[in-house]
């Protein structure tokens, strides 16, 4: 069993257990899923058993979605239950620690200062023989995926944080083994709720049938098959029909709760689905400046050096993967420099204890601009030491933005960053002159890392795991990158008299066609019904979409939106605070510990405590800390994607489809040549002696590889339909009349 620490710049094997192999305390981990249409309530319950002689302490750092609010802790020993409080943080450890000096049991669960995906437990003087059940309840939002899917994951690994040398603050340590290993289970169930019926519900892991709870199939149920252990994320997407109509949810507030707080007042949920005018969509910008910044840290380079000492731990059928992913990144980047527009600019960096740039700065796109860069994509290897990911960003942003081309920014990491929080104030800081795209390769990628990036960058985030294909993904983005920038965003309320608003969201500044916005706003007063109107001008039109809703608040939902709603509010307090560098004699951060203990919700500035005094006798004997494994997994991260080190298996036949796509030149074009004919299934005479007379070799060559790729590849017509577009574009300036073509029986 390895336990990973950061020493210096890099991360090291520090220590091994004894072969004594001393039991670990956590035996299972049982989890309930409630989804109401588009948010989610997590009920974890972990339990731990202590077969030593000695009391012990249990420290578990595990990971949460990067946007989950805590907002239950509690524990059962025997037959007494502790319910924890939130109280502000350095109070909360003191209590802890004053209760395990006094012989006393303590649980302490607390958010990582910085990074808001980590957690950690500390089960503190548990007797010997003892047995103890922690229940930990958290809400989330649920992302909407390329394909219009609600993406659930729970985390099960959380990979060892890189911290550079001389940073402030705490490192994460985590004890890691390998995934086969991992001693304790997982039991995973889900309820899901909609107005609209589940279509489907799908995951990377084995699931037992969906059970519909009502003729309407708007209710269901599904578990996760027997037998798993908690190796790996488990990914869950939930499907409803008409996935696209934007609501409203109104919950009541907390009858305990002072009227006219955030707690004791209506609380309404707006989900936003804007539709653009399909004129304006249907052409898309020509100009741009595209910087892709990917991640080479060399971390897992220190993992398959270790794993060269322990075969078992990654076998040919992992090394199979690894050129799998590498492949895969190679050809998501073919397929993305084949479909720049013309007339844009671009630059590729990449990173890791350092960085670096192929360009000077972003250079015009054209053929051989396109040829270098692809060439160098090639030679790139998993060398680049740690993942500093701020250095790479604040180059970038020092760079002067190109006049009438928009910088669009491309971040591909498996995120195992340290200073979260700063990067993300950074994008914030640049998010007028730039929109931020971010992908989230592999078990474990740090989802506050990722969604934040996007979400303050203005941009949109994607995850990459297991088998998922990413060049759909990435390519959805880029034809995000491409939409004209929506501007002049404004949300306007029209509420009965009586009733005002009070809204606790951020302001929208990005908006994507079809992608939803989520909006939380404070009611008071009574009335039946109220309206919503986003204005917005894209391109040059201005445009505006309503929605009417019921202002009655729903029955039996809990205090979810609550809580996500205050999670919200502590999240926008948090960033003001780090911006401000406690310049405000910490009144930001008296708000937020004020907020967090109002609505039992987490906070960087807070902490869960519970002490069971019980009857007062304390436990005997010398406290044991011991840190409870997560998974090393190492199959799906970047490190692997880049590696250089030779493998014995051999790589798949090229896809015919990037045959095709490598061939096209930067214009759009195509040259009639053997290796397009190859590329085709066709010799060089088939394609040259069908060529009518009068159609240049060029135009010809173009004509068939986009009838090729509309006969053949329809399948995935969302990874070549840039690239197809600009072809047509190309085709059309140099044919200005296309008469009758002859019917291209060729290709039949």
């Amino acid at each position: 069993m390895f336990v990973f620490c950061h020493t210096g710049t890099k991360m090291t094997c520090c220590g091994l257990l004894t072969a004594k192999k001393e039991p670990v305390p956590l035996k299972s981990v049982e989890v309930e899923l409630q989804v109401r249409d588009h948010v989610a309530t997590v009920v974890s319950t972990l339990n731990y058993e202590n077969k030593e002689d000695k009391p012990l302490e249990a420290v578990f750092v595990f990971p949460l979605p990067g946007d989950a609010a805590v907002c239950h802790f509690s524990a059962t020993i025997g037959q007494t239950q502790i319910v924890a409080e939130v109280k502000e943080k350095q109070q909360a450890r003191e209590e802890y620690d004053d209760a395990l000096s006094s012989g006393q049991q303590a649980f302490l669960l607390e958010e990582s200062d910085q990074s808001p995906d980590i957690f950690s437990l500390s089960v503190g003087s548990l007797p010997p023989g003892e047995s103890a059940s922690i229940r930990l309840e958290y809400v989330t939002e649920l992302a909407v995926q390329a394909d219009d899917g609600l993406r659930f994951c729970l985390p099960a690994v959380l990979n060892p944080r890189y911290q550079p040398q001389g940073s402030e603050g705490a490192s994460v340590q985590v004890t890691s083994v390998p995934a086969s290993l991992v001693p304790y289970s997982l039991s995973f169930s889900a309820r899901v709720s909609s107005p609209r019926p589940v279509s489907k519900v799908e995951s990377n892991c084995s699931l037992d049938p969906l059970q519909y709870l009502n003729t309407e199939q708007t209710q269901a149920t599904v578990k996760l098959a027997a037998g798993h252990k908690f190796d790996r994320d488990v990914e869950v997407l939930i499907y409803y029909k008409d996935a696209h109509q934007p609501t409203a949810v109104v919950e009541a507030g907390q009858a305990s709760a002072k009227p006219g707080s955030l707690m004791g007042d209506p609380i309404v949920m707006l989900s936003l689905y804007p539709e653009f005018p399909q004129d304006v969509m249907s052409s898309l910008a020509s100009c741009g400046e595209f910087v892709f910044l990917l991640d080479r840290s060399g971390s897992m380079d220190d993992h398959m050096n270790n794993s060269k000492r322990d075969q078992t731990r990654i076998g040919s059928a992992r090394v199979f993967i690894m050129l799998s992913f590498l492949s895969s990144l190679q050809d998501t980047l073919l397929l993305l420099l084949k479909s720049l527009p013309m007339g844009c600019y671009f630059n590729i960096y990449s990173f890791g204890s350092g960085y670096e740039h192929i360009f000077p700065k972003s250079v015009e796109y054209s053929q051989t601009t396109m040829e270098e860069a692809l060439k160098t994509v090639e030679r790139m290897g998993a060398d680049l030491g740690g993942t500093e990911i701020l250095k790479p960003l604040q180059h970038i942003y020092s760079q002067p933005c190109i006049p009438n081309q928009p910088r669009q920014v491309f971040v591909f990491t498996d995120g195992e960053v340290w200073n979260t929080k700063e990067i993300i104030s950074l994008v914030k800081k640049n998010s007028g002159s730039h929109r931020c795209f971010s992908f989230g390769i592999g078990e474990g990628a740090s989802s506050a890392l990722i969604n934040g990036l996007a979400k303050e960058g203005g941009g949109h985030a994607q995850f990459i795991t297991g088998a998922d294909r990413m060049q759909p993904k990435v390519m959805q983005m880029l034809r995000f990158a491409l939409q004209p920038a929506v501007v002049d965003i404004s949300v306007t309320w029209d509420l009965p008299k009586g009733v005002s608003v009070t809204v606790l969201s951020p302001p929208i500044t990005a908006l994507f066609q079809g992608q939803r916005s989520l909006v939380y706003a404070q009611l008071s007063g009574q009335a039946a019904e109220g309206c919503v109107t986003v204005k917005y001008s894209l391109a040059g039109h201005p445009s505006q979409n309503q929605l009417h809703f019921s202002l009655t608040p729903a029955q039996d939902t809990g205090l979810t939106v609550h809580r996500l709603a205050a999670r919200t509010l502590i999240r926008s307090l948090d960033m003001e605070e780090r911006e401000s560098r406690g310049e405000q004699d910490g009144g930001m951060k008296k708000k937020v510990v004020e907020l967090s203990v109002q609505s039992g919700v987490s906070s960087a500035f807070t902490a869960f405590i519970a002490v069971n005094k019980g009857d007062g006798e304390a436990i005997q004997g010398p406290l044991v800390r011991r840190n409870v494994p997560t998974p090393s997994y190492f199959t799906f991260t970047l490190a692997l994607i880049f590696s250089s080190e030779s493998c014995s298996p051999k790589q798949p036949p090229r896809d015919p489809l990037l045959q095709v796509v490598s061939l096209q030149k930067a214009s759009g074009c195509w040259e009639l040549d053997p290796a397009l004919a190859a590329a085709l299934g066709k010799t060089s005479e088939e394609v040259e002696n069908t060529k009518p007379a009068s159609v240049n070799q060029e135009v010809w060559a173009t004509i068939l590889a986009l009838i090729w790729l509309h006969g053949f590849k329809m399948d995935a017509q969302e990874e070549w339909e840039l690239l197809a577009m600009k072809a047509a574009s190309w085709l059309r300036c140099e044919l200005h009349i296309i008469c009758c073509l002859p019917t291209f029986s060729l290709l039949c």
